[in-house]
């Protein structure tokens, strides 16, 4: 399966807009290329790079637009 790396705009909370830069097969290419977006990236832009490991980039693309609920913070964590 390989690898692929997203650059994640999110004007509202609502919306994310994924666009796949490169499908990698080796993870070490792709946090290479990874790195280099972000070192890339101008200091006031609020884009994401992420690396996705799926079997399609659909699932890739499914995956990131997946809302996770925030975990339970217990009184000992605080």
């Amino acid at each position: 399966m390989p690898y692929y790396v997203f650059k994640i705009t999110q004007p509202n909370p609502m919306i994310k807009h994924l666009d796949m830069q490169q499908a990698c097969e080796v993870y070490k290419d792709a946090r290479e290329l990874a790195r280099d977006l972000r070192a890339k990236q101008e200091p006031g832009d609020k884009a994401i790079v992420k690396i996705v490991f799926a079997a399609s980039q659909l699932e890739a693309e499914e995956n990131l637009h997946e809302t996770r609920e925030k975990p339970i913070l217990m009184e000992w964590e605080k």
